[in-house]
């Protein structure tokens, strides 16, 4: 079996393959408009169950695929890293592939090829003409549909690998989880097409609300709910193999890690299928839930416990000869189940079109008793598929069915919710064919006095069309994929919209509080669903906000109002992130949610607009959106600068391969500490943000052949190791140290200047166990640095030995084992490849962190990061933190008379194990305190220098504001002032 093993792992099949298709430079997303299509885009959403032909040539090997997602009250932000080796000595093709979320957008794709950085830009669509005969123009394209519930799209990017060589590819995506009979559901595609050696998928939820269900479904490779998905029937129902949960109240933690033996029982070619976690949360009674953070707002409104609706419905389905066989099969089941469910209050008719129109019950709508149900039974039963499509006709039969009843029964059912569920595989083909015509004629017909809801099988499908229809009439539309079991997504399809609580829902705020609020009129509100409004704040110094909500159920109209405290519920929101240690996602999730939802109402407002002049509008609104928020969308595609190999396999050289970003230059108070001789320069990645928040490309700068040696600028002033303080006091002329003594867990403030510049910088420890023979109990070291930057704009970096995270609207994560330079308008970033990173805020302030790595570390060491402060300019006088105290502190060195004993822990080597009594000591005038300290050596830089400072003991009592404690902060990215008043000094 081991044998077996090693075998597959070796000789992979892999889904980088070699291919003849040759893709252009540029990237885009197929628009949802075969008019607006670029045949010259890459890479391309495909359909999904397009397969990558395999070739005989030598393929790259995934060493490590990597896709995390963090949910921040249902609003999912997945980082996606792949990583890949080219063996050979020859270049070859590799293809990076990976299915998203239809409903997700993409936020960032970046590719390290050869050491060098090759980002993407995310740029406004052009215009193009478009060409006579509208939507029908004869082309048939199976990706048009503007939204493809309930399937994945992909994400394609070839590249060319020089030999002996690795590519690393970067992708996130954003998404909203949208609630679904009583759940969320987050999909991960987990397809690398080969066997991995390092494979994880993790999926954190932190919610505001306690979370009352979680569940992790069997990996699943068919395209419903139902199918179990792992190729093989083993009969085990449950997580999959290698799955870990850990779960508080409000927050949880899911990875899945299976090792290569674990992948081969799954499938043995790398298809494991899609990792499926599904949860929901409790609702609050009332108003429902307003979260507040960074001028935003979101509101989800799921009210529960409510009286059903009851509802008259007509199903209009295609019965033309396309249908015959499976299709009409499914379809028959589906309906066989509905009937069964439907309520004795519902009523009920039956429309099918072919090349002639058929009425179940003429010119009524019938209510639900058994012989009314018996009776439909055989009708269902009898359908034969036969002749073409009259999709026209039968949504003119069925709007004038149900209009005309509600017309005679106005006042019986004023509370009813009354749609039409409509059904077709394929495009009109009989009556009116022109989609203009039958979008404004079904407008026309269905009067705004009810939905429809339409639903489309398989792949010949104008979905434009179906979206279009059901957009303008209040509903939604779904696809079945052609492979799909239709009953089963039939019947889902309907269980979602088939108990209706409320009508006419429209939510409201004060008027002079908010701005740009999202779609906040609803037709109807299902059980299991929810309806969220998010919004601008734009009075930030009141603090009050009325909601109100009023709605319609079966009994009598509701209006539910309150006055929301703003100031409170932020307050509210920031702890419940702090507390869950949400990362650097929290800070603008509620942004980036309206954003999302706002260029989703957007697009689809451009697609009911009736004038073109109304299009423009929506479409530049949307545009301006995707853009801030660096979203690919139908209307943005992306660029990607791609690496040109030489026929000798290396990459080529560019015009800019000059001008390599170098380490900023040195002071005369700094030091210099020098690369490891095999770290790559430098690449430069610039991101332009504002005003046009657009990522621009930089070409690479510089080749794959060893560089000069460079240097990075760093300072005496460092919090290093376990972890030791230095501090170099400029006015005084002297250098003096401390050790802190923390606890594993503890988060140290070491720079906060937080109310001028906007910058803090916080340390977080992690525990080790002390080597034989030490004084202590245990070591600690700094795990992860975190860099706030709240002006011009907030922005932050989480580093950790292994990784760099950058937010500044443009999300990166960056490995530290990769030279990458990243410059922003408030942020320059330089990585020098497993050594050390260099962060430039606003020109002036810079600090370094070095990253230290073993290889075979001993049980007392870990990986940790040590923090030099290269250059304090631009920081103010009011600075503090247990290192940002100092920076413009006047200190003095003096002698003070007494008996002083050199012995004791605090004895240098000259003095070690002697007694010494001297007539006077040393000691530091710190303000109005007096500090006494002994002469130390301390090495830093890594050991690479030995410096002499004058140490402080007992934690730096009284060197130090205050005590240790109150420099311990509750999170990462807190940014709150000193605990004992403003930092003056």
């Amino acid at each position: 079996m081991l044998l077996i093993v090693l075998v597959l792992y070796l000789c992979p099949v892999f889904q980088c393959q070699t291919e003849d298709t040759e893709l252009s430079e540029d990237v885009a997303f197929e628009e949802y408009t075969n008019s607006d299509m670029d045949p010259n885009a890459a890479p391309l959403r495909i359909a999904r169950q397009v397969r990558p032909l395999l070739t005989k040539e030598a393929k790259p090997h995934i060493q490590e695929l990597s896709v995390q997602t963090t949910i921040i009250s249902r609003y999912a932000f997945t980082a996606v890293s792949c990583s890949m080796l080219n063996r050979h000595s020859a270049a070859t093709q590799g293809v990076f592939q990976f299915h998203i979320p239809t409903a997700a957008y993409i936020s960032n794709f970046t590719m390290i090829v050869g050491g060098r950085v090759f980002p993407s830009q995310v740029k406004a669509k052009e215009k193009k003409m478009k060409k006579e005969g509208g939507e029908n123009n004869g082309k048939k394209n199976k990706n048009t549909p503007e939204q493809r519930e309930g399937e994945m799209e992909v994400f394609r990017m070839e590249v060319t690998i020089p030999g002996r060589n690795r590519a690393l590819f970067l992708l996130t995506y954003e998404e909203l989880l949208q609630r679904r009979l009583g759940r969320y559901e987050h999909v991960t595609s987990v397809r690398p097409m080969q066997l991995v050696s390092k494979l994880s998928v993790g999926v954190t939820i932190v919610e505001h609300s306690r979370i009352t269900y979680l569940e992790v479904l069997p990996l699943r490779n068919g395209k419903t709910p139902s199918s179990t998905g792992n190729g093989k029937a083993d009969g085990k129902v449950g997580p999959p193999v290698s799955t870990e949960v850990k779960q508080n109240e409000t927050f949880c933690k899911i990875s899945f890690t299976p090792n290569i033996v674990q992948q081969v029982k799954i499938a043995n070619n790398g298809m494991l299928g899609e990792f499926v976690v599904r949860y929901d949360v409790e609702r609050e009674i009332g108003i429902g839930d307003i979260q507040v953070l960074d001028g935003h707002f979101v509101h989800y409104f799921a009210p529960k416990d409510l009286p059903v609706v009851s509802k008259n419905v007509v199903f209009v389905i295609d019965t033309s000869a396309s249908m015959v066989g499976t299709k009409i099969r499914q379809t028959k089941e589906a309906l066989f189940t509905i009937l069964r469910e439907l309520r004795p209050s519902d009523h009920f008719n039956f429309v099918t079109f072919s090349n002639r129109i058929r009425v179940w019950q003429a010119d009524k709508l019938v209510p639900v008793t058994p012989n009314n149900i018996r009776d439909a039974k055989k009708f269902i039963y009898m359908i034969s598929p036969t002749g073409g499509t009259d999709i026209n006709g039968g949504i003119q039969t069925g709007s004038a069915l149900l209009r005309d009843y509600l017309s005679s029964k106005e006042e019986s059912h004023h509370n009813s919710v009354s749609l039409i569920i409509f059904l077709t595989d394929g495009r009109p083909t009989v009556g009116v064919v022109q989609s203009p015509v039958i979008i404004s004629n079904t407008k026309a017909a269905v009067q705004e006095k009810f939905c429809l809801f339409t639903i489309g099988m398989g792949d010949d499908v104008d979905y434009r069309l179906l979206e279009r229809m059901s957009l303008e009439n209040c509903g939604t539309m779904r696809r079945i994929p052609e492979d799909a079991d239709a009953s089963v997504m039939l019947k889902g399809f309907y269980d979602e919209i088939g108990t209706p609580l409320l009508s006419d829902i429209r939510v409201e705020y004060s008027e002079d509080a908010v701005e740009y609020i999202t779609q906040n009129f609803f037709t109807n509100y299902f059980n299991g669903s929810e309806l969220i409004v998010a919004g601008k704040l734009t009075n930030r110094s009141s603090d009050s906000l009325h909601v109100q909500v009023t709605a319609s159920n079966s009994e009598r109209s509701i209006v539910l109002e309150k006055e929301v405290s703003i100031h409170e519920q932020e307050r509210e929101t920031e702890r419940r992130l702090a507390e869950a240690e949400a990362g650097l996602n929290a800070g603008g999730y509620v942004e980036r949610l309206w954003g999302y939802l706002s260029v989703k109402d957007g697009l689809k407002g451009r697609l009911r607009s009736q004038t073109s002049a109304e299009r423009e509008n929506y479409t530049q609104h949307a545009t301006n959106l995707s853009l801030t928020y660096n979203f690919l969308t139908p209307l943005t595609q992306m660029i990607v600068e791609k690496p040109q190999v030489l026929a000798n396999g290396t990459l080529a050289q560019t015009q800019q391969e000059a001008e390599a970003t170098e380490a900023p230059p040195t002071d005369e108070s700094s030091n210099q500490l020098l690369e490891d001789n095999n770290s790559l320069t430098p690449q430069s990645l610039h991101r332009n943000i504002p005003p046009n928040p657009i990522s621009a490309v930089s070409k690479a700068t510089s080749g794959v052949s060893k560089p000069a040696k460079k240097s990075a600028t760093l300072s005496k002033t460092s919090a290093d190791g376990d972890p030791h303080f230095v501090v170099e006091v400029p006015h005084s002329k002297l250098t003096m140290c401390f050790n802190i003594n923390g606890e594993p867990g503890h988060i140290l403030r070491l720079v906060t200047d937080h109310k001028h510049s906007g910058v803090t910088v916080n340390g977080a420890l992690i525990g080790a166990p002390a080597p034989a023979g030490s004084h202590k109990e245990q070591r600690t070291y700094f795990s992860t640095i975190t860099i706030v930057a709240n002006k011009p704009r907030r922005s932050y970096i989480e580093v950790t030995p292994q990784k760099v995270i950058l937010d500044d609207r443009d999300r990166m994560i960056l490995p530290s084992s990769s030279s990458i330079s990243v410059e922003t308008p408030n942020l320059a970033v330089v990585i020098i490849a497993n050594t050390n990173l260099t962060v430039t805020i606003q020109g002036t302030i810079q600090f370094v962190i070095l990253f230290h790595h073993y290889k075979n570390p001993a049980p007392y060491q870990r990986d940790h990061l040590g923090f030099y402060i290269a250059n304090s300019k631009g920081l103010s006088k009011d600075t503090h933190g247990l290192l940002g105290q100092f920076l413009y502190e006047d200190i003095g060195l003096t002698q003070l008379p007494g008996n002083f004993s050199m012995a004791g822990e605090n004895s240098t080597k000259e003095t070690l194990g002697k007694n010494i009594t001297l007539t006077s000591y040393p000691a530091l005038k710190v303000k109005d305190r007096t500090v006494t300290v002994i002469k130390k050596s301390r090495r830093i830089y890594s050991g690479k220098q030995t410096v002499d400072c004058w140490f402080a003991k007992n934690n730096a009592a009284k060197l130090i504001d205050g005590h240790y404690s109150d420099y311990v902060v509750s999170h990462l990215f807190d940014t709150g002032d000193w605990a004992n008043g403003t930092n003056t000094h």
